[in-house]
């Protein structure tokens, strides 16, 4: 089983709930090293000293905040550990709000929260709480030397933990807005319809990495000598009948939902 990342309580009230944090995502991407183009030498990352000109080792690395040009306060482990923070041993839930009201802008990485021994009736009191409330818990928690905010909800039968971004680490600019652009009721009619067909649940095991695939498949051609056959572009900036799009978009909708229940008794 994983290593928990974190270790500590949520309290809700005067209710103690002692849990631990496990990672609830990574990334599968395909991982290069970086290699010298005339002999296919791996390249080292190096970290110099340009005082000394030498190459410095991590336990010769300290961490230090620039607080003027050039002049540094140098911070230690022990330092750090002294930031006096509840958040880093409870994740006090503060406030319960309603989920749509959080911006999906503000979420950051998700975590599962798994309870220990002594605190798996209490941990399923809050979750089946919340699930009949319908509501997400707001708290903060301290790892990895920060302190995040975070949302805590019920899904699938345990707690979720997602850490949010502050309001200063979301950019303020906004994209700009097309609420004054006419649209005819027949387009708006047809985007309806095009949007109805597609309308399903979701399901992620459904939707794979494209790319990561078609990468292999680069990467097994070049192994064995093969020729990779490329894909053609599709054509941007040319000028659209919008109507005639949505018209041909429906009507393939419509092939695609009728083909589906074929190949799946095929399938069987």
């Amino acid at each position: 089983m994983a290593r928990p990342i974190w270790k500590g309580a949520i309290s809700f009230g005067m209710v103690s709930i002692p849990v631990s944090l496990f990672t609830a995502a990574s990334s599968k991407d395909i991982s290069f090293n970086m290699l010298h183009d005339e002999c296919k030498a791996r390249v080292k990352q190096v970290r110099r000293c340009p005082v000394h000109e030498k190459d410095l080792t991590a336990d010769e690395i300290v961490k230090g905040f620039e607080y003027s040009k050039g002049q540094y306060v140098v911070l230690t482990d022990e330092d750090f550990e002294k930031v006096a923070l509840p958040s880093k041993h409870t994740i006090e839930v503060t406030a319960f709000v309603e989920a749509d009201e959080i911006d999906p802008v503000y979420y950051e990485r998700s975590y599962y929260i798994q309870p220990e021994d002594l605190g798996v009736k209490p941990y399923a009191l809050l979750m089946r709480a919340m699930e009949d409330k319908k509501l997400t818990a707001l708290a903060k928690i301290a790892m990895r030397n920060r302190e995040s905010l975070c949302a805590l909800r019920a899904a699938n039968g345990s707690l979720l933990l997602e850490t949010l971004y502050y309001a200063d680490e979301v950019q303020v600019e906004k994209p700009h807005k097309v609420d004054d652009v006419e649209l005819s009721d027949r387009e708006l009619g047809m985007a309806h319809s095009l949007i109805d067909l597609l309308a399903e649940h979701f399901e992620p095991a459904k939707y794979q990495d494209e790319y990561r695939g078609a990468l292999m498949q680069v990467i097994e051609s070049k192994l064995t000598g093969l020729e990779m056959v490329t894909a053609p572009e599709p054509e941007t900036g040319k000028v659209i009948d919008l109507m005639a799009a949505l018209k041909a978009s429906v009507e393939a909708a419509k092939k695609r939902a009728a083909d589906e229940p074929i190949a799946a008794a095929g399938g069987r």
